[in-house]
């Protein structure tokens, strides 16, 4: 049976690094001025998406130059609207290989906008905490100095991706990552320090995952292209598109 798993997870990484390898080369074709009225598509449904509107506490990416729904708008609408908003912070976790990963990602607050435009951008040209400027800040998961009684609860989580596909049997929106399990790890951790007010039936956070994506990045059914998913990956509630477009996940009825 062990056997059998270990090929499962083989088959399932090698599907995935096909995948992301085939979406480089189609976001890279992608030009900028189309990634711009894209990412302007997104902001405007977002800015009407009533959790948005209602949410005191956001975590959004903080997105790259090019490839992907860029998310400086929408900074700079969620503070100006006086929401507290989250960015991530990734550090090194100080575990055990057979433990957890090397690096972890948390969510850390921004103090408003001057914080974030001080913010300086990191070899991939995203804008980055100064590790230095950490302990200033809340945070969602208080690892950091081992204090969970600062954990602080998210209302919405904005997602990054390199693919999506709507499962045609759950009707589920399925998301395939960058490949450094980031999002997912952070999420079980999340819930392991949830409260139960802060958790579904099946033990996952309670808190609305929504991913953000450009038009290409959505897989056709007719294509016959599929995000491959494993038990480790979870599922968002939806994914905002920048044809305008919603698509939302069919709710289990467990919640």
């Amino acid at each position: 049976m062990s056997q059998e798993n270990d090929m499962n997870s083989s088959a399932l990484s090698a599907a995935k690094s096909q995948l992301r390898s085939l979406m480089k080369q189609r976001l890279a074709n992608i030009s900028q001025e189309s990634i711009v009225s894209q990412s302007a598509r997104v902001f405007d449904s977002l800015s009407n998406f009533k959790p948005y509107v209602e949410a005191k506490r956001v975590a959004v990416y903080l997105s790259m130059p090019s490839g992907e729904i860029q998310t400086d708008p929408i900074v700079r609408h969620a503070l100006s609207s006086g929401k507290q908003v989250f960015v991530p912070y990734l550090h090194k976790s100080g575990l055990q290989p057979s433990d957890g990963p090397a690096r972890l990602m948390d969510m850390v607050s921004l103090k408003g906008i001057e914080d974030y435009e001080s913010l300086q951008s990191d070899k991939w040209g995203i804008p980055s905490i100064d590790a230095t400027t950490v302990h200033e800040r809340e945070r969602s998961v208080g690892e950091l100095d081992g204090n969970g009684s600062e954990d602080v609860a998210l209302d919405l989580i904005l997602m990054p991706g390199v693919a999506f596909d709507v499962d045609p049997r759950s009707q589920e929106t399925r998301r395939l990552g960058h490949g450094k399990g980031f999002y997912d790890y952070f999420l079980h951790r999340y819930a392991l320090v949830a409260s139960s007010k802060e958790k579904t039936s099946d033990g996952r956070p309670a808190i609305l995952l929504y991913a953000l994506a450009l038009k290409e990045q959505l897989l056709s059914p007719s294509s016959g292209e599929t995000v491959p998913v494993g038990p480790h990956d979870q599922p968002i509630d939806g994914l905002f598109l920048g044809d305008g477009h919603m698509k939302e996940s069919a709710k289990s009825g467990t919640d």
